[in-house]
């Protein structure tokens, strides 16, 4: 069991921040699926809820499923604060707060990639662009690091404002990612798929074989 101990902890934690800075993102729904499908793999995950409100907390204490662990840390004090609740795990998801606050930045700081979910709407978009401001000024001063990406949710396919949104989201720089959760899925099977498909390309990224 020592020993076991000692692999794991040298093993790289990585730690993926769900940032958006408008409530009702959909935001928390897109961190626990995305912990849940990265447990399925066979690593061991903390959901770190750094959302005063609590919402992945709240997920927690109501699920009867077998779920990833939450903890919260919801103060700016979170790059100080991670690594004693960390070390037995292979990875961290972090749902951010509902609103753009230092401790956004905070978990930009310690984030090695940053998923930005993203409605297909004009006022979702726009209100992307103080947290692009806080990953671009992180990212000067780091060779580009976090990874950051958006990633649509909630998408009605084919639609022209869909895409349309895909496009104005390339202006800030960032990758979309081709994966994306859509309304009105029938069946728990696709929205599983389409989890998968957006944790795939995540990974992806901090592979570093995709940008």
């Amino acid at each position: 069991m020592v020993q076991a101990g000692r692999n794991r902890r040298n093993r790289k934690l990585r730690v993926i921040a769900v940032l958006n800075q408008k409530g009702g993102s959909g935001k928390t729904t897109i961190a626990i699926n995305l912990a849940h499908a990265l447990r399925q793999q066979g690593k061991e995950v903390l959901i770190v809820d750094a959302d005063p409100q609590g919402s992945a907390r709240d997920w927690s204490e109501s699920s009867v499923d077998g779920v990833c662990p939450v903890v919260g840390l919801d103060r700016e004090t979170l790059s100080r604060d991670l690594p004693a609740v960390t070390e037995s795990y292979d990875q961290v998801v972090i749902d951010g707060p509902p609103q753009l606050a230092g401790i956004s930045a905070a978990a930009v700081q310690v984030a090695d990639a940053v998923l930005i979910p993203v409605q297909p709407s004009p006022y979702d978009v726009w209100s992307c662009a103080d947290l692009v401001d806080i990953l671009e000024a992180r990212r000067t001063v780091t060779d580009g690091l976090p990874h950051a990406a958006f990633v649509v949710i909630r998408a009605i396919t084919n639609t022209k404002l869909s895409i349309e949104v895909s496009e104005a989201l390339t202006g800030y720089g960032l990758p979309v990612l081709d994966a994306r959760t859509t309304q009105r899925v029938a069946y728990p099977t696709t929205a599983a798929r389409e989890i998968e498909a957006i944790r795939d390309e995540v990974e992806a990224m901090l592979n570093g074989t995709e940008r």
